[in-house]
Parts: C-alpha cells; structure tokens; sequence
C-alpha cells in the first residue's frame, strides 16, 4: 500500500470547524490531519462490514447475571459451539451477580454477526454489543 501524503483541501464552515477544533483536541490529537484519517478509516471499514463477504474480527461485550437459571451452561455451550470462531474470552466478575465477558471473534463476516446475535438473544444477558473491526491490511 502506497504512504505517500497527498494533500487535499476542504472547504468547511468556521462553526463546524470550531466544534471540530474542539472534539479533537478533547480526544488528544496533535492536528487535524491525523484526525481525519481516523475518521477517513473508520468509514472505511465501516464500509467493509457492509460487503457480507470476507473474513473479519470484532469483539462481542455481553453483561449478564450469573445467577439466571443455567445462564453460564448456556453461554459455554454457545461457545464451545463457535469454538473455531472465538479466538479468547475475557470474564470479569463486575458485582456478587452480574459477569461482563468480551469474546475476540475472527471467521467469515456472516459467522460473526451470527455468533453475535445468537449471544444477545440469550434469555439473561442483559446487554450485549458487537464491535466489528478490520485486520488493518487495507489501511
């Protein structure tokens, strides 16, 4: 892939700029520059994701009660299941009844986003989230 800089310009609204100004400097970056290809590859991969062909990674987060009826049974079989998918699980114990677990997933995109819906339709997870990502080959 080709790292040459290419200089663009961009013609923006002093307000919009100024809110811009703002955000990124409340995040840590240096200039502005740096801060639009964030934003330039984040749509990039966004873009990806809407291709359902290829392999991806992501994570998924789930929050749930341990103490639900067979919940940990339920989540282990789901994830001996799409053992081939899951690269690593994380368990956290958050409080005396509620885990927090994030699964590193990594196959074919339409597998991820299965495995990721099959585990937030789970009876007793209270909260799950599927954050997709990029190898980073292409960027």
């Amino acid at each position: 892939m080709d790292k040459t800089l290419q200089r663009f310009g961009v013609s923006i609204e002093a307000s919009l700029l100024q809110q811009f100004d703002a955000l990124i400097q409340s995040k840590g970056y240096s200039n502005r520059s740096e801060a639009i290809r964030d934003l330039i590859r984040d749509e990039l991969v966004e873009a990806q994701w809407q291709n359902t062909d290829g392999t991806a990674v992501g994570t998924i987060t789930l929050v749930y009660n341990h103490h639900q009826r067979e919940m940990s049974d339920k989540l282990t079989e789901l994830q001996h299941h799409y053992h081939d998918r899951i690269i690593s699980v994380l368990h956290v114990h958050l409080d005396a009844h509620n885990c927090l677990e994030v699964l590193v997933v990594k196959g074919p995109k339409t597998d991820i986003r299965a495995i990721a819906d099959r585990i937030g339709s789970t009876k007793g997870v209270k909260h799950c989230k599927f954050v997709m990502t990029t190898s980073g080959q292409d960027l």
